[in-house]
């Protein structure tokens, strides 16, 4: 299963559910790849930890070789490292990645992803696809090249207004490149429980009929602890609320792909 975790508003918490996610389907025994497509790398440097940036090539690497015409271009496998976490491993960013967007804009590069990740099917039981914080060439990339999109939502306003507009681009890329395209959910990150608007905000989503998944996760500080150390939560604090909470998301996104086959 390819997903991508998708918002185009910053602070949502995409990397955190992307990573949090894969490492807990590694746990399970699924081979499972992160691809970091992000120039602020934060997948990247929460599963390879503060030398992120040495591990070469990357995924700038990859698309760079797009561009230029080769006999033997590198396989996408080359570009992939694993993490000290069994069965779990990145295709890390770059912070320079964005500096090849027009040139890839320009040669109508948006399917290189998708054929790619179409050669790793075979060696991956699951993928999850970061993404920056804009709808650009990269998460347009990633539309077209998953099968899920996973909606990160941080229970604010303003947040509320712009995922009608995100809801919009997604299902554009569906009608225009890629037709399997499903918006798997609307995680509600950084939930507030006692706290009156976070609940009434997501009750208005779901009077909407938005497809707002039960599953809540907490706003904690072990998160940023979790960050620090560069350790998924279910290797960090494997009982703590916060990663039982992951855990119950990660349930209910299989629960469901379950019921889809």
């Amino acid at each position: 299963m390819r997903r991508v975790v998708f918002n185009q508003k910053g602070g949502v918490g995409k990397s955190s559910i992307a990573v949090n996610l894969a490492a807990i389907s590694a746990s399970r025994g699924l081979r499972t790849l992160v691809v970091d497509l992000d120039p602020q790398c934060n997948s990247s440097h929460y599963l390879l930890g503060e030398d992120y940036a040495d591990y070469s090539p990357d995924i700038r690497g990859f698309f760079e070789q797009t561009l230029s015409f080769q006999l033997k271009p590198a396989g996408p496998e080359q570009f992939i490292h694993p993490t000290r976490f069994d069965n779990l491993a990145v295709m890390p960013a770059n912070t320079e990645l964005g500096d090849l967007q027009s040139k890839l804009e320009t040669k109508h590069k948006i399917y290189k992803l998708r054929d790619a990740l179409d050669q790793l099917d075979a060696e991956y039981d699951a993928i999850y696809i970061d993404t920056p914080p804009a709808f650009n060439f990269f998460t347009l990339s990633a539309l077209v090249a998953a099968k899920r999109c996973l909606i990160p939502f941080d229970c604010d306003e303003f947040a509320r207004q712009a995922l009608y507009n995100l809801l919009a681009n997604v299902h554009e890329t569906r009608a225009d490149h890629n037709a399997g395209l499903e918006v798997e959910g609307i995680v509600v990150n950084q939930y507030q429980s006692r706290a009156t608007a976070p609940r009434q905000i997501v009750e208005d989503l779901e009077a909407d009929n938005l497809p707002v998944l039960k599953s809540r996760i907490s706003s904690s500080v072990k998160m940023k602890e979790s960050h620090n150390e560069a350790s998924p939560l279910v290797h960090m604090a494997p009982g703590h609320k916060l990663t039982q909470e992951f855990m119950a998301l990660y349930d209910e996104l299989h629960e469901e792909v379950a019921l889809a086959v």
